[in-house]
C-alpha cells in the first residue's frame, strides 16, 4: 500500500470537526455567527449537542493520530501496518460522530475506544521501531513478518 493513503486519511481526520460543526449548526436554532460560541450555549436541540460534543471530541483526537501517523513513518515501520491503522482510524471516527449524533454512547464509546487503539498502536509502534532495544526489534519483526521496517534481518 502507498503511504500516501495514510495522509489523505490524516486529511480526513483533520475535515472531521468541520463536518461534525456543521451537522451542529444545521440542527440548532438559527445560527448567529455574530455570537456562535453564545449561540451553542443556548440551543436545546440534543442532535445539535451531540454533534458539537463530536467536533471537539474530532479536534482532540487529530493530534495524537496525525503525530502517531508521521512518528510511525519516520521511524520506518512498515507503511501496510501504517496506512491499515489509519485507515481503521478514519472509520472508528466517522462510527463515533455518528453514534453521538444518533444518541447511542455504547456504540460510540466503543468507536471511541477502537479509534483510540488506533492511535496507541501507531504510537507504541514508533517507539518500538526508534528504540535500540533487541526485544523492541523483535516484535516488530514478528509484526511486520519481514525487514520492511527498516530493521536489519
Amino acid at each position: 500500500m502507498s503511504m500516501s493513503i495514510a495522509y489523505w486519511c490524516v486529511l480526513i481526520a483533520a475535515l472531521l470537526p468541520y463536518l461534525w460543526v456543521a451537522v451542529a449548526k444545521a440542527s440548532g436554532k438559527r445560527y448567529d455567527n455574530r455570537d456562535p460560541r453564545g449561540w451553542q450555549t443556548r440551543q436545546d436541540n440534543p442532535r445539535c449537542n451531540a454533534a458539537y460534543a463530536a467536533h471537539l471530541n474530532a479536534f482532540e483526537a487529530f493530534a495524537p493520530f496525525a503525530a502517531g501517523v508521521v512518528g510511525a513513518q519516520i521511524t520506518g515501520v512498515a507503511t501496510d501496518w501504517i496506512v491499515g491503522l489509519a485507515m481503521a482510524f478514519i472509520v472508528f471516527r466517522v462510527l463515533h460522530g455518528v453514534f453521538y449524533v444518533a444518541r447511542q454512547p455504547r456504540l460510540r464509546s466503543l468507536a471511541w475506544v477502537l479509534g483510540f487503539g488506533c492511535v496507541l498502536a501507531l504510537l507504541v509502534l514508533a517507539a518500538l521501531a526508534a528504540s535500540e532495544d533487541a526485544s523492541a526489534q523483535v516484535v516488530l519483526r514478528l509484526l511486520d513478518g519481514s525487514a520492511q521496517a527498516g530493521l536489519p534481518s
